[in-house]
């Protein structure tokens, strides 16, 4: 009875020591790795380590957890979303006031530049231009004939026949006839306007979105009768993050899906501030729409190109980790079976096809974790699922597999 306690005391020393001897090769790197509950580990642990403890844990992994990095070539966008609009909307408005005698077209109609889309009844009109056109013939025999006068009264009055006022009063006579005949002019230039705009034509090409009149209808001047948008070229109007904004230029192709098609343009303009609201400039791309394949106010999301980059190490985006701080990058890269971690310095970012450039930390033929593969730690060994003595080495080429857990993407082509 006396060696009871003796004996407990003992049991609890030798439980702690066990504990210690399970704790993971480093706790800390583990800790750091990717969430979930489980930490992967399925095969058999390794053999005993100082102490008496069992060896670090072994992580099975499927052939497309791994990715090997291999030279590529990405390109430096910069991501833009929004909806295209036509290049020109014009409204048509009613330079007259009248009744209107017919109206042409519809909604939905093709129209050319020049094409009649209404016409307004002409009768006054152009009893105003028959009757202007009268006044200028008149007045031009006014002139003429003051013209005459003036010339017979300049040889009278060298002759000594008549006095000098009387000659000054037949050249004035020529003045006041120019001054009737320009008015008269001017009065047929503007009715000739007036029967020109009873013809309402179409100031574009493009298509009639609204027509807002009937044939008979009275129209006031400046009234609003027809809509016309050009769609032969289409606008886009996007936002790109400040931060963006210095690789952005204007020629700079851009590529895009709209209406579940793939489109291409240009930029065109660009804002020469910055939102302070959103932190962001607006950036204006022309798209061609020749074929009217494009509807305006389709939304469209796409990359404007900056630059492309080739002969570049580059990995997809999911295998890149911060530090706890965030102050590094870093991959879990597997060296003889056994996690270390790569600390890296990135470059360009292809948002397109989810990669991003390497510039330190790893090289050419290195085999990388980019699957979702649970809780990873440094000094963890791993084993390849059904990849025999290949142990999953893999080209870079490799996409998604249907099967295994959560597949991770090559880091080269897809």
């Amino acid at each position: 009875m006396t060696f009871r306690p003796l004996a407990i005391a003992l049991a609890a020393i030798s439980l702690a020591a066990c504990n210690k001897g399970d704790s993971p090769p480093d706790a800390a790197a583990a800790a750091t790795g990717r969430g979930g509950a489980a930490t992967g580990a399925s095969g058999s642990t390794g053999g005993a380590g100082p102490g008496g403890g069992r060896g670090p844990t072994t992580l099975t992994l499927a052939a497309t957890d791994i990715s090997t990095v291999q030279p590529t070539t990405i390109e430096d966008v910069a991501s833009i979303s929004g909806d295209l609009h036509p290049i020109e909307t014009v409204v048509v408005r009613a330079r007259i006031e009248g009744d209107l005698d017919a109206v042409t077209v519809r909604e939905g109609d093709v129209v050319r530049t020049g094409q009649m889309l209404a016409r307004f009844a002409v009768n006054e009109q152009e009893s105003a231009l028959r009757s202007a056109q009268a006044d200028k013939v008149a007045a031009q025999s006014d002139l003429e004939n003051a013209r005459w006068n003036a010339d017979q009264s300049a040889q009278l009055f060298k002759a000594g026949a008549i006095s000098e006022q009387a000659n000054k009063t037949a050249q004035q006579a020529v003045a006041t006839a120019l001054a009737r005949l320009a008015a008269a002019d001017s009065r047929v230039r503007s009715t000739s306007i007036v029967v020109r705009d009873t013809r309402v034509i179409s100031p574009t090409t493009g298509i009639v979105s609204k027509r807002q009149v009937e044939s008979g209808e009275h129209v006031s001047r400046g009234a609003a009768l027809f809509e016309v948008v050009r769609n032969d070229v289409l606008e886009l109007v996007a936002a790109v993050p400040a931060r963006a904004a210095g690789a952005v230029r204007v020629g700079q192709a851009v590529r895009f899906v709209a209406d579940g098609r793939n489109f291409g343009g240009r930029v065109a303009r660009l804002s020469p501030t910055i939102d302070p609201a959103t932190r962001s400039i607006t950036v204006y791309v022309e798209v061609p729409n020749p074929s009217g394949a494009i509807r305006g106010g389709t939304f469209a999301t796409g990359q404007v190109v900056s630059r492309t980059v080739s002969n570049v190490l580059a990995i997809p985006r999911e295998a890149i980790h911060y530090s706890a701080d965030g102050s590094s990058q870093f991959a879990y890269r597997i060296a003889n079976d056994v996690i270390e971690y790569a600390t890296l310095t990135t470059g360009v970012s292809d948002d397109r096809l989810g990669l991003v450039e390497v510039l330190e930390g790893l090289k050419a033929g290195d085999r990388i974790i980019t699957g979702n593969v649970g809780n990873v730690g440094r000094g963890m060994r791993v084993s390849i699922a059904g990849a025999g003595g290949d142990n999953g080495r893999r080209g870079s080429g490799s996409g998604r597999s249907g099967g295994g857990r959560n597949g991770g993407r090559a880091s080269g082509t897809r």
